[in-house]
């Protein structure tokens, strides 16, 4: 059960439904947004009395819950949420288009990058300073210089920056270096410390899907980051892992119109790590936003064939133009716009 609370609630009134949330046999949890502070309920909630509840100062609403993940849930808000960033909204009637490589490489690389970004129409960039590999030898990044690097190329165009955090003993170093957007990778997807410690923040969150992980298994791992505070939180299918070696991972399209009935947050795709050739990126794409997608995180450099890592998901500048014109009429024809 959610306990949503007025928007001027006080410290006294949040206790009061605390202390009724014991008597009645529940364990409340306390969750602090930048609008509104929710109390969620955790135990039967056969045995609260809703009514009560809702007779309590400072209490706007009281949303049952059947589900372990609360925050995040469908029924606790009953329209699509949105995230902001600067400007910049992803969900709603706008789909976002997030592009750039998939690993900061040199200065020219990442400045090409930026004018590649702004040219084919994307609002945001992305690019990973610290890189998740699979073999140790391989590159793993440039790290702090990387994420300096990053920022200098996307401030020339004003674009937000999206960058992957590993580590939660960088997490200062990100909010320092005022990184965007945190995206919360596959591996790290059930890293339930990092998602803690992302959660205290107020820095809106991509969390990708794991390698295996279930639909339930990804909305609670969501709700480790709500439960801090942090709502801002935008889901990412990037596929799944099965048995099949004829693409990288199987995008899951599924996911998209089941996220859509069990959340509110925005949902968007990642093409590129889910078929892992630059060739399936923008079919992949199209059926993504025609399945209700909010928005899409692609991989694109300016020279493909001399990319340090995922050379051959990445589209070329070129071919990212293309895909939004491509994408512009789907979008037209869902009543959204790009």
């Amino acid at each position: 059960m959610i306990i949503v609370m007025q928007s001027h609630v006080t410290d006294e009134q949040i206790q009061l439904v605390q202390d009724r949330l014991s008597s009645m046999g529940m364990q409340p949890h306390v969750s602090r947004g930048i609008e509104r502070t929710v109390v969620g309920a955790i135990g039967d909630e056969r045995a609260i009395d809703q009514e009560a509840l809702e007779a309590l100062q400072g209490v706007e609403k009281v949303v049952r819950v059947m589900k372990p993940y609360k925050i995040v849930a469908r029924e606790s808000h009953e329209y699509d949420s949105t995230v902001k960033i600067g400007d910049i909204i992803i969900g709603g009637k706008a789909l976002q288009v997030i592009a750039g490589p998939c690993s900061v490489e040199t200065k020219a690389q990442m400045d090409a990058a930026a004018e590649g970004v702004v040219a084919a129409g994307c609002r945001l960039m992305r690019a990973g300073a610290f890189k998740p590999r699979s073999s140790p030898y391989a590159f793993q990044g440039l790290g702090v210089e990387g994420l300096e690097i990053f920022k200098s190329a996307a401030n020339q165009y004003n674009l937000p920056v999206v960058t992957e955090l590993m580590d939660v003993r960088m997490l200062d170093v990100f909010l320092t270096h005022n990184v965007d957007v945190i995206q919360i990778g596959t591996r790290n997807m059930q890293n339930f410390d990092l998602l803690k410690e992302v959660g205290r923040t107020h820095t809106p969150v991509i969390l990708k899907r794991g390698l295996s992980a279930t639909i339930e298994e990804w909305l609670m791992a969501a709700e480790y980051i709500a439960a801090g505070g942090n709502h801002n939180i935008i889901f990412c299918e990037r596929g799944v892992r099965t048995y099949e070696n004829a693409y990288r991972n199987m995008l899951d399209v599924t996911a998209i119109p089941v996220l859509k009935r069990e959340t509110h947050l925005p949902v968007i795709i990642d093409p590129s790590h889910a078929g892992g050739k630059a060739w399936m990126v923008p079919a992949l794409s199209r059926a993504a936003i025609a399945a209700g997608a909010d928005g899409l995180l692609v991989e694109m450099h300016p020279e493909p064939e001399k990319a340090w890592s995922d050379a051959d998901q990445a589209l070329s500048p070129k071919e990212l133009g293309v895909l939004m014109g491509e994408l512009q009429g789907i979008a037209a024809v869902l009543g959204r716009e790009l």
